[in-house]
């Protein structure tokens, strides 16, 4: 096979379930919107979990959606059907949905499934491409997907399908997300660990506390204020006013200016300083800090609350905490 086939095979696939998702795209608009839109009032109304289910490759979808629901603020879990019928139907509360996932509608391990759900009056959402087969009959509410061809040159490896069934549980997952008002908190709560979990710090969680903060008053001279920034290193010094505000900074930067401009050691810091500085309150999150930062090509940010400084942030400490 030559590169140009093996390139033109790419080209196909990806190029067969983009017409997957377009199809699906323009289900939405219509009828399977408006089924999509009540699933998500049927799960809302619920108090206990959506219990995602599916066979095979649509079984390995359905993980990820549960997953996906479970971290943006809609309790879920995956249940195996073939682990169903063995006890695991007793995960499975009159207080939960269902979400049974199943291209054809027929996959016989869901049997107990829907059984159950019938059962126990439980809801029951069913995501497959054929309303009338057994699952979409059984089913509270259908979402049939457009049948689509797969991507696989025969027809048979789940692709297309099992994008589209992606998709559409996602567009569920997010319709959740934010009809319960799910905020970046919440998410930085469900997500401590990683480079997202350190984005979705606040500042309150990364300064350098009142005991490191380098500050003089406004009155100081600049020798004085050199002498408090070469004893830190933050490469920076707070000017504070009489009733503790920060009225100002003082910078490597202001001290060559004011070196060029001719001021002396002997000079009022107030003379070198720069007013109105960037600062951060405790609650702001690492991303915000990072891009205040890269804004305005500054190393170290001082945190605030009201006017008064309660902390000192630099550069390397967002990068030490994974934020970059």
């Amino acid at each position: 096979m030559t590169e140009a086939q093996r390139r033109a095979i790419l080209l196909r696939t990806v190029a067969l379930e983009a017409d997957g998702l377009a199809a699906l795209r323009t289900a939405l608009e219509g009828e399977l919107g408006a089924r999509v839109l009540a699933a998500v009032d049927v799960i809302l109304s619920r108090s206990g979990r959506v219990v995602v289910t599916g066979m095979g490759k649509s079984g390995h979808i359905a993980r990820k959606l549960a997953a996906t629901m479970a971290s943006t603020g809609t309790a879920a879990l995956f249940v195996h059907p073939a682990e169903a019928s063995h006890g695991d139907l007793g995960m499975i509360t009159r207080e939960d949905a269902v979400l049974a996932l199943s291209w054809s509608g027929e996959a016989p391990e869901l049997a107990d499934i829907i059984a159950y759900a019938r059962r126990f009056d439980v809801p029951l959402v069913a995501l497959t491409s054929r309303a009338d087969s057994a699952l979409g009959s059984a089913a509270d509410i259908c979402l049939a997907l457009p049948r689509m061809p797969e991507a696989c040159p025969n027809g048979l490896a789940p692709t297309t399908s099992t994008t589209m069934q992606l998709a559409l549980g996602d567009a569920l997952a997010m319709c959740l997300l934010e009809a319960r008002g799910f905020s970046p908190q919440d998410f930085r709560d469900f997500h401590p660990g990683g480079k997202l979990g350190a984005r979705l710090k606040r500042a309150r969680d990364l300064m350098h506390g009142a005991e490191e903060l380098p500050l003089v008053p406004r009155d100081a001279t600049l020798q004085q204020a050199v002498v408090e920034m070469t004893s830190r290193r933050f490469g920076v010094t707070g000017v504070v006013d009489a009733a503790g505000g920060l009225a100002g900074v003082l910078t490597d930067g202001d001290l060559r200016r004011a070196f060029q401009k001719g001021l002396a050691l002997s000079a009022p810091v107030a003379e070198a300083m720069t007013r109105n500085p960037r600062t951060a309150t405790p609650e702001a999150l690492a991303a915000d800090l990072l891009g205040i930062m890269n804004e305005a090509r500054i190393t170290s940010l001082f945190v605030v609350a009201g006017e008064r400084p309660v902390g000192i942030l630099h550069l390397h400490d967002l990068l030490r905490a994974g934020v970059v």
